[in-house]
C-alpha cells in the first residue's frame, strides 16, 4: 500500500508540475524579454492611419508616371495629369528653343556629343532646368530600338484654365471679346497653330473640351511657338454647355464650315464672337453647330474643297482683326 501510494505520489508530483519542462529555459527566457517601442499607427498595416497613408500614397502615385532609380519616367502610357518626355535630339532642340516649361534634361552616359546637343544642354542651363547624366538603358525603354539618341524632355503637364476664368479675363482685357472654341481637334499640332493664331490676332483664349480632344503637349508648345505660354487655354467639361453660357453673356457664337450660310466677305466681327472650329474630315459635331448663331464659310477662288482646321482658323482671326482695325 505504502509503496503504491508512494508511486502514485510520484507520477502526480511530475505531471502536474507548473512551470518549464527540461530544455525550454531559453524561450521561457525570450517570452519574458520585451518587444520594444510599440510601431507608430502609419506602419501598422491593419490599422486605420496605416490604410489611409497607403490610399494617399497611391492617389499620389497615380497622379505622374513612375519613376525608375535614377529618376526618369518609367515607361507608360501618358495620362493628362503627368510628366511627358520629348525624345530625340531635334524635338528636344525645337521645345528649348520654344522655351517650352520643361523640368528636366536626360542625356545617356556615353552619349556622343555634336552642336544639337552641346545648344540644348546650354539652352537647359540658361533656363534653369536641371541637367541628369543617367544610364542608356533608361532611356532604352522609352523608345523603340533606341531612337532617343541619348537625350530626353521632361515637360511637366500643363495647367488648364477654366472657362469661367477666361470668360473673366476677357471681360477686363477691355478689347473686344475673341475666343477660339476647338470641336474634334485631335492633332496637337493643329491646336498649337490655333494657339498661335490667337495670339498673334489679338485673341484672349481658346477653349477645348475635355474629352476628345488635343491636349496641350510638348507638340502643341513647339508649334505654338511659346505662345501657350502667354495665352490662356481653357478646358470645358461640355463644350455646349460652355458656348451656351458665353451666349448668354453676349457673345455671338460662330462656326467654320465650307458650306456655311454666311462668307467671311459679309461676316460682322465688331462684337464679342466665339469662333468654333471643327476638324477637317468630321467637322462640327451636331450640338455644337446647333448652338451656333451662324455658320461661316471662306471664298475661296480655286478648286480646294476645304481648309486644315489651323489654316482657317487663321484665315478668319485675320479678317477679324483687320475689321476690328479698320472698324
Amino acid at each position: 500500500m505504502a509503496g503504491n501510494s508512494q508511486r502514485r505520489g510520484a507520477v502526480r508530483k511530475g505531471g502536474t508540475k507548473k512551470g518549464a519542462v527540461v530544455g525550454t529555459g531559453g524561450k521561457r527566457r525570450r517570452g519574458l524579454e520585451g518587444r520594444g517601442a510599440t510601431p507608430p499607427a502609419v506602419e501598422r498595416t491593419k490599422h486605420p492611419a496605416a490604410k489611409r497613408a497607403a490610399a494617399a500614397a497611391k492617389a499620389k502615385a497615380a497622379q505622374g508616371r513612375p519613376t525608375g532609380k535614377s529618376g526618369v519616367p518609367r515607361a507608360g502610357r501618358k495620362s493628362d495629369e503627368g510628366p511627358e518626355l520629348v525624345l530625340g535630339r531635334n524635338p528636344v532642340l525645337e521645345c528649348l528653343r520654344a522655351e517650352v516649361p520643361a523640368t528636366a534634361l536626360y542625356v545617356a552616359v556615353g552619349t556622343e556629343n555634336d552642336d544639337r546637343l552641346s545648344e540644348s544642354v546650354q539652352r537647359a542651363a540658361d533656363l534653369g532646368i536641371s541637367i541628369l547624366e543617367v544610364p542608356r538603358t533608361d532611356l532604352d525603354r522609352l523608345s523603340a530600338n533606341g531612337m532617343h539618341q541619348g537625350v530626353a524632355l521632361q515637360v511637366p503637364p500643363y495647367r488648364y484654365a477654366h472657362p469661367d476664368d477666361l470668360m473673366d479675363k476677357v471681360k477686363t482685357s477691355g478689347e473686344p471679346g475673341l475666343v477660339v472654341a476647338l470641336d474634334n481637334i485631335s492633332d496637337p499640332r493643329n491646336l498649337g497653330a490655333v494657339i498661335r493664331s490667337v495670339a498673334a490676332f489679338g485673341g484672349q483664349g481658346v477653349v477645348i473640351p475635355q474629352r476628345r480632344s488635343a491636349s496641350v503637349t510638348a507638340v502643341a508648345w513647339r508649334t505654338s511657338a511659346g505662345a501657350a505660354a502667354r495665352l490662356p487655354v481653357a478646358r470645358a467639361t461640355n463644350l455646349t454647355r460652355t458656348l451656351k453660357d458665353w451666349a448668354s453673356q453676349g457673345f455671338q457664337i460662330v462656326g467654320l464650315d465650307a458650306g456655311g450660310d454666311t462668307t467671311l466677305d459679309e461676316f460682322d466681327a465688331s462684337v464679342p464672337t466665339v469662333v468654333v472650329v471643327g476638324s477637317e474630315g468630321k467637322g462640327l459635331s451636331r450640338l455644337v453647330r446647333e448652338n451656333c448663331d451662324s455658320i461661316l464659310s471662306i471664298p475661296m477662288a480655286g478648286p480646294v474643297e476645304s481648309l486644315n482646321a489651323s489654316v482657317a482658323a487663321g484665315v478668319v482671326l485675320a479678317d477679324i482683326a483687320r475689321q476690328r482695325r479698320l472698324g
